[in-house]
C-alpha cells in the first residue's frame, strides 16, 4: 500500500459511495413516508440497468410487459375499491396505470430509441412507474399494519422480483456503453469520465432533492408526512398520494442509479439484492431518517468496501455488513426506550 494506490482506493470509494449514497436516500425517503423497509429497492436497480441492455441489443425488454401487467392489475383493484365506496384518486391512478405505460411502450415499441439518452428516457419511463404501482397492490392495503408486517411484504416482494429477474434477463450478466469514454490523468491517478458522471448525477440528484423537498408545496407535504402522518391528513394533505410520490422517487432513483453502474460493472438479475443492502447499512447510519447522515454513511460504506477489497477481498462484503453492529449497539444505547402501553 503506497500513497498512489491509496487514492485509487479512495476514488473508487467516492464512486461507489456516490450509488450507495442514492440508494441509502430513496430507502430513507419510503419509510419516512410510508414506514416501508423497502428491500427490493436494489431490483430497481437491475431492472433499470438490464432493460437499458436489451433495448441495446434490439429486443423488447421483459419489464414493459410487467409494467402492463400491474397497470393492468392496479386498475382492477381501484375499480373495486370504488365499487364498495371507497375514495378513490383517479386522476392519480390514470397517471400510474396508463399514461406512463403508455408513454413507455410509445418510446420501446414504436420510437425504438437508438441514442444512449433515449435509451435512458425510455428505461426511466419503464422503471419509475413500477415503484408507485407496487406501492398500491402490496403495501397500501396494509398501510395500518406493523412495521414487521411492511418488512416481511418486503422480504416477499424481493423474492418475486428476483424470480422475475431471473425469468425476464437470464443468469447471464451485461452491461452497457458509458455515458463519457474520456480518461484523465491527475497526479498519476487514472479517472475515467463514467466515474465523473456517476458522481456528478449523484450529485445534482441530492441538490435537487434537496430543493424539492425544500422549495416545492409537494416537498413540503412529503416532509409533513413524514413527520406525522395523522397531522398531514388533519391538515388535508392526501397521505396515500405521498405514498405514491415517494414510491415513484424510489423508482427513479432505482433507475437512475442502474443506468449509472452497469458501464462499470456487469449486473446479472441479482446484483440489486447487494447494492439495496449496502444502501441498507448507509440508511441505518442516518438512523433511517436522517438524509445527510446517510450520505455520511453511503461514503463510510463505499470506502470501507473499497479498502477491504485491497487488505482482505475474500472478507469484503462481511466487512461491509458487520459496520451495521456498531452502529445499532451505539443506537441502542442512545435511545430512549419506551414502554408498550398495554
Amino acid at each position: 500500500m503506497d500513497l498512489q494506490i491509496a487514492l485509487i482506493l479512495g476514488q473508487d470509494g467516492v464512486v461507489n459511495g456516490a450509488v450507495y449514497g442514492l440508494i441509502a436516500l430513496a430507502l430513507v425517503l419510503v419509510f419516512s413516508v410510508t414506514r416501508v423497509i423497502f428491500i427490493p429497492q436494489g431490483e430497481f436497480v437491475a431492472f433499470g440497468a438490464l432493460s437499458m441492455a436489451m433495448m441495446q441489443a434490439g429486443k423488447v425488454p421483459a419489464t414493459l410487459w410487467l409494467l402492463i401487467a400491474l397497470a393492468v392489475a392496479t386498475l382492477v383493484v381501484e375499480a373495486w375499491r370504488h365499487q364498495r365506496g371507497q375514495p378513490v384518486e383517479w386522476a392519480a391512478t390514470a397517471v400510474w396505470t396508463l399514461a406512463l405505460p403508455a408513454l413507455a411502450a410509445a418510446l420501446v415499441l414504436l420510437v425504438k430509441p437508438q441514442s444512449l439518452l433515449l435509451q435512458s428516457v425510455a428505461t426511466l419511463a419503464l422503471i419509475v412507474p413500477l415503484g408507485p404501482l407496487l406501492y398500491r397492490l402490496a403495501y397500501r392495503p396494509l398501510a395500518h399494519a406493523t412495521v414487521l408486517i411492511l418488512l416481511i411484504v418486503s422480504v416477499a416482494l424481493h423474492g418475486v422480483l428476483v424470480g422475475l429477474g431471473l425469468l425476464f434477463f437470464g443468469a447471464e450478466g451485461y452491461r452497457t456503453p458509458a455515458f463519457s469514454e474520456a480518461r484523465f490523468d491527475l497526479g498519476g491517478i487514472p479517472v475515467t469520465g463514467q466515474s465523473l458522471v456517476v458522481v456528478a448525477m449523484a450529485g445534482v440528484l441530492v441538490v435537487a432533492m434537496f430543493v424539492f423537498f425544500e422549495r416545492s408545496i409537494i416537498g413540503k407535504a412529503l416532509r409533513a408526512t413524514a413527520m406525522n402522518r395523522v397531522g398531514a391528513r388533519l391538515m388535508g394533505i392526501p397521505t396515500e398520494l405521498s405514498g405514491d410520490l415517494s414510491f415513484a422517487l424510489a423508482g427513479l432513483i432505482g433507475a437512475v442509479s442502474g443506468l449509472l453502474i452497469a458501464p462499470l460493472t456487469t449486473v446479472y438479475y441479482d446484483t440489486g439484492f447487494l447494492i439495496g443492502l449496502k444502501g441498507f447499512v448507509a440508511a441505518i447510519v442516518g438512523g433511517l431518517g436522517s438524509y445527510p447522515l446517510a450520505l455520511a454513511g453511503a461514503v463510510m460504506v463505499g470506502q470501507l468496501e473499497a479498502f477491504s477489497s485491497f487488505w482482505a477481498s475474500a472478507f469484503k462484503e462481511v466487512l461491509v455488513f458487520t459496520l451495521i453492529i456498531p452502529v445499532l449497539w451505539w443506537r441502542s444505547l442512545n435511545s430512549r426506550h419506551v414502554e408498550d402501553e398495554e
